[in-house]
């Protein structure tokens, strides 16, 4: 029973966990995500309210890269709702994401089973297809939430997309040149439908991905760590990235 109550108090879940005294229920059960030594903590738990905290600046940057904005779009989610509700109002915001081109072979997705060359490219083009449907499908949802806030609250909003020649073997996100929140995309094997057949594939489900905060208000480590990101970022933005377009 002790353990047990350590481990909440330690999830910042109760206070007052000490002998003689009845534990409470933490006024603030959102564990903090930042700072030296915050556990890790799947995408879609994690990535939301840092957003959100972003979003509470006057000047908001996003910088991401990432093989589909899913997780993305789906963190705007709440400092939209916070700004729809009058809790919140950035005077600009700036997005800027980094996603793979449609002009390459992906490493991933890709067919598990060894399969004969037409079949493992027909597999592999559909697979290809699904891909790209979502990552322009998720593009455009997230450029027009963020344009309709021009229209809605006259904020000014600046969304830009480049394309990488590569599959990024992880996903980062900058907020405001001070956090940097990091996962690498771990393959599985796992089946999915494709024009209603089953496959098997070798694929990552990026909203899963253990995500890992550093902030540069932390200590030098994680101060090193969110400049490098900048610098690697920057460095692809501005060199081999190419225009993205969010089409068929």
């Amino acid at each position: 029973m002790r353990q047990a109550l350590r481990i909440l108090q330690a999830e910042h879940l109760l206070a007052n966990v000490s002998k003689g005294s009845p534990a409470t229920v933490a006024e603030n059960t959102q564990p903090a995500f930042n700072g030296p030594g915050a556990p890790p903590q799947p995408t879609m738990v994690g990535l939301g309210p840092r957003i959100a905290a972003a979003f509470a600046q006057p000047d908001v940057e996003i910088d991401a890269l990432c093989l589909t904005s899913v997780s993305l779009t789906l963190a705007m989610g709440e400092p939209l709702r916070h700004i729809h509700a009058g809790r919140m109002k950035p005077a600009k915001v700036r997005v800027r994401v980094l996603m793979p081109s449609r002009d390459i072979d992906l490493a991933f997705p890709a067919p598990a089973a060894a399969l004969e060359a037409a079949a493992g490219a027909a597999v592999g083009g559909r697979l290809r297809r699904n891909w790209l449907a979502q990552r322009n499908a998720q593009g455009q949802v997230l450029r027009h939430n963020l344009l309709a806030l021009r229209a809605t609250h006259g904020i000014d909003v600046q969304v830009a997309f480049r394309a990488l020649p590569f599959t990024p073997p992880v996903k980062l996100y900058l907020l405001n040149n001070t956090e940097a929140l990091f996962a690498y995309y771990t393959l599985s094997l796992r089946g999915t439908q494709i024009d209603h057949e089953r496959v098997d594939v070798y694929d990552a489900e990026g909203v899963q991905q253990m995500l890992f905060a550093f902030d540069q208000r932390a200590g030098l480590r994680d101060t090193t760590f969110v400049e490098q990101s900048h610098l690697w970022f920057n460095s692809l933005w501005n060199t081999i990235s190419s225009d993205l377009t969010l089409g068929a």
